[in-house]
C-alpha cells in the first residue's frame, strides 16, 4: 500500500526522501509528495504519477531542510490528483497517510461546522484539519497529536510534521505498520524497513495502538492508553544487492529467477543434513489437533489451497481454507482442538490479520508463514515460520508463493509424521523429493526462450482458462490471476472437471486454453477435458512433462515439456511457466511488469 518516509537529519531531507520513496515504489502508488521545514517555515511539493514527475517538480521548485516527510499514495478516497495528494496541510501542520480513517465523514462534517474549508476529497485531510483545530485551541504539537488520534477510527499509520518546529515529528500506528530508525544524531520514521535501509540498520517496530514523539534525540512511544512505554531497538538485515535488479530488465524477473536459490536456502534453514526437519518448540503436536484452518488473501489463498491437497492426502489432518476478507464475517465455529494458520508475504496484510485476531482465543494454536519475521502478523501469532524469500518488490508475487508452497509441504510432511501417517522411510522420501525442487527448478528457467515464444501468441487474446486438476487446480488460479495482474488480459482458473458444467461455453477458436498436466493419477481426467475443448476448435497449450507430452501433444496448439518431478510437488516447479507466460505476455503488450495499475504489493487497509 502506501508508503511513508520521515527524517529528521543532518543533510537536506529531500533528496534522502526521494530515495527512500523510490524504494517503496514496489508497494503501489499513484501520486507523491514531500515536506520539509526549513527556517522555521513549512512547505511541500506534490506530483501525481511516478515519481520521476516529483523529481522533475523538486528540478524546478526544490525544497530545502533538514526535517520532512514524504508518501507514495494510491487512492483510495478521491482520484490520483494533485489536490489528493499527500502530504496534506492544514495551517501549521503537514500529515502523511496509509490506511482508512472509518469515521472522517463524521469529523469533516464536524470541522465544517467550525468554519473548516476543506480542500481535497481524502480521508486524510481531515487528520490535518483535526490536528490544526486543537493547535488553535492552544494545544502543543504532542497534546493536538494525541487529542487527534484518539478521534480516529479505521486503519491508520501516521506521520505529522509542524510548521516552526525542525526537530520534531509525531507518528503513529494503528492498523497499519510503521517504524522509527535511529541514527547517529538523526531520527527516521518508515513504513517499510526497507525504506530505512540505506539510513540506519537500527529500528523501533511500534505497536498497535502506539503513538511516538520523535527528536534527534530520540524517540519516546506511548502506548494506546497515552502512557509512556520503552520498545525495543532491533537490527533489520536487508541485503541492498537484493533490492536492485541485478542486470534483469524487471524485478520480476529477477526474482523468478531467484526462485532455484531462496527455495533451496529455505530448505537449508529449516533441514539439517541427514534430512530431518528442524521447526521451533513451539509448533504444535499435530497428533492432538482435529483440524487445520488456513487464511490468505491473493496469492497466498492459492498456496493455501494448494497445501490443503498436502495436509489431507499425507496427514489425514482436514483443512479448511477461507479468503481473509470473508472468514470472520461468517463467524465460522472454531473448535477447541483447531489449529489456525495463516499466510502472508508482508505480514501486514489487513485482512489476514484481522483474522488472526478473531481466531486469538478460540484456536488451539496460530500459526503464521510469513516473509517479514518482524511483521505485526509474526508479532501476534503464537509461532511465525519464515519463508525466508528475500525481500519481494514486485507487485505480482512469485518467490514468496513458491517459498510459501515450500514451507507449507515441510510442515504438512511433519504433521504426517506426527499423526503416524508417514513413517522415517516416508518422511526422508518426501524431504528427497522436495529437495530435487530446486534443481527441476533450475532445468525449468532453461525452458524461458520456448515460454517467451509461446507468450507471444497469447498477448492478442481477450480472454484466457487455465485448467488443471488436484494440486494442479490452485496452480490454474494463480497463473490466471498472474495474468490478469501484469498483462490485462481476463484470465480464469478452473478445476478442469468443472468445464462442462459452464466454462465450455466460452470455448472457441480465439480463446487459449492453458492445462497443467504432469503426469499423475489424474492425467487420464485431464487429458479427457483437454479433448473437449479441442473437439470445440479451442487452441491448447499443454503443459506436462516427457511421458504426458508422448501420450497427449497431438492435436495441441502447442506442448511445452516439462522436467518430470513427483507429481506431488509438482505445483512448485509448474509455477514458474505460469509466472514467466504471465511476465512475457506483459512484456509483448508493453504493461508495467513492476508497478501493473491499481494494485499495491501489501494491502494493509480492508
Amino acid at each position: 500500500m502506501c508508503g511513508i518516509i520521515g527524517v529528521l537529519g543532518e543533510h537536506q531531507a529531500a533528496p534522502l526522501m526521494v530515495e527512500a520513496l523510490k524504494r517503496l515504489e514496489y508497494r503501489g502508488y499513484d501520486s507523491a509528495g514531500i515536506a520539509t521545514v526549513h527556517e522555521g517555515r513549512l512547505d511541500r511539493r506534490r506530483a501525481v504519477g511516478k515519481l520521476v514527475n516529483l523529481q522533475d517538480l523538486l528540478v524546478d521548485s526544490p525544497l530545502a531542510g533538514r526535517a520532512g516527510i514524504g508518501h507514495t499514495r494510491w487512492a483510495t478516497h478521491g482520484a490520483p490528483t494533485v489536490s489528493n495528494a499527500h502530504p496534506h496541510a492544514a495551517g501549521p501542520v503537514a500529515v502523511v497517510h496509509n490506511g482508512i480513517i472509518e469515521n472522517f465523514r463524521e469529523l469533516r462534517a464536524e470541522l465544517s461546522a467550525l468554519g473548516v474549508n476543506f480542500e481535497s476529497e481524502t480521508d486524510t485531510e481531515t487528520v490535518a484539519q483535526l490536528v490544526a483545530h486543537h493547535l488553535r485551541q492552544g494545544k502543543s504539537p504532542a497534546e493536538a497529536a494525541q487529542a487527534t488520534f484518539g478521534r480516529l477510527e479505521g486503519a491508520f499509520a501516521l506521520a505529522l510534521l509542524f510548521d516552526g518546529e525542525e526537530d520534531l515529528l509525531i507518528a503513529a500506528r494503528l492498523g497499519s505498520p510503521l517504524a522509527v530508525g535511529h541514527g547517529e544524531g538523526e531520527m527516521f520514521v518508515g513504513s517499510d524497513a526497507i525504506a530505512l535501509a540505506p539510513l540506519t540498520d537500527r529500528v523501533t517496530y511500534l505497536d498497535e495502538g502506539d503513538w511516538a514523539v520523535v527528536t534527534r534525540a530520540g524517540v519516546q512511544v506511548y502506548d494506546k492508553t497515552n502512557a509512556p512505554v520503552e520498545r525495543p531497538v532491533k537490527r533489520i538485515a536487508i541485503d541492498a544487492a537484493r533490492i536492485e535488479k541485478g542486470g534483469h530488465r524487471h524485478f520480476m524477473a529477477k526474482e523468478i529467477a531467484e526462485q532455484p536459490t531462496v527455495l533451496g536456502e529455505m530448505l537449508g534453514h529449516y533441514l539439517d543434513a541427514s534430512g530431518d526437519i528442524h521447526f521451533p518448540d513451539a509448533l504444535p503436536d499435530f497428533g492432538t489437533v482435529d483440524r487445520l484452518v488456513m487464511v490468505a488473501c491473493g496469492t497466498a489463498f492459492y498456496a493455501c489451497q494448494t497445501a490443503k491437497y498436502w495436509f489431507e492426502q499425507l496427514a489425514g489432518l482436514p483443512v479448511e481454507i477461507d479468503i481473509a476478507s470473508e472468514f470472520r464475517y461468517r463467524q465460522p465455529p472454531i473448535g477447541a482442538n483447531t489449529a489456525a494458520l495463516f499466510v502472508s508475504q508482508s505480514g501486514e496484510t489487513a485482512d489476514t490479520l484481522a483474522a488472526l485476531r478473531h481466531c486469538k482465543g478460540r484456536a488451539s494454536h496460530i500459526l503464521s508463514v510469513v516473509n517479514v519475521p518482524e511483521s505485526s502478523i509474526a508479532r501476534e501469532s503464537d509461532l511465525a515460520l519464515p519463508i525466508r524469500a528475500g525481500v519481494e518488490v514486485g507487485v505480482a508475487s512469485t518467490k514468496a508463493f513458491t517459498c510459501q508452497l515450500g514451507v507449507l509441504a515441510l510442515l504438512a510432511v511433519r504433521a504426517a509424521e506426527a499423526r503416524g501417517r508417514l513413517d522415517a522411510a516416508g518422511v526422508a522420501e518426501k524431504i528427497g523429493m522436495l529437495r530435487s525442487v530446486p534443481g527441476l527448478m533450475n532445468l525449468t528457467l532453461g525452458l524461458e526462450p520456448e515460454i517467451e515464444r509461446l507468450a507471444g501468441g497469447l498477448a492478442e487474446a481477450r480472454d484466457i482458462l487455465f485448467l488443471g486438476r488436484g494440486p494442479m487446480y490452485p496452480l490454474a488460479l494463480e497463473g490466471a490471476l498472474k495474468l490478469k495482474e501484469i498483462s490485462y488480459i481476463h484470465a480464469e482458473g478452473y478445476a478442469s472437471g468443472e468445464l462442462k458444467h459452464g466454462p465450455i461455453a466460452l470455448i472457441d477458436q480465439a480463446v487459449p486454453v492453458i492445462v497443467f498436466a504432469p503426469t499423475d493419477g489424474l492425467f487420464d481426467k485431464t487429458v479427457s477435458n483437454m479433448q473437449e475443448v479441442m473437439a470445440r476448435h479451442g487452441q491448447v497449450l499443454l503443459i506436462t512433462d516427457k511421458a504426458g507430452a508422448a501420450r497427449a501433444a497431438e492435436g495441441t496448439w502447442e506442448t511445452l515439456v516439462m522436467p518430470t518431478c513427483d507429481p506431488l510437488f509438482a505445483p512448485i516447479v509448474y509455477a514458474l511457466p505460469a509466472q514467466l507466460l504471465a511476465y512475457y505476455t506483459a512484456l509483448a503488450k508493453g504493461t508495467d511488469v513492476d508497478q501493473p495499475r491499481n494494485l499495491a504489493k501489501s494491502v494493509t487497509v480492508e
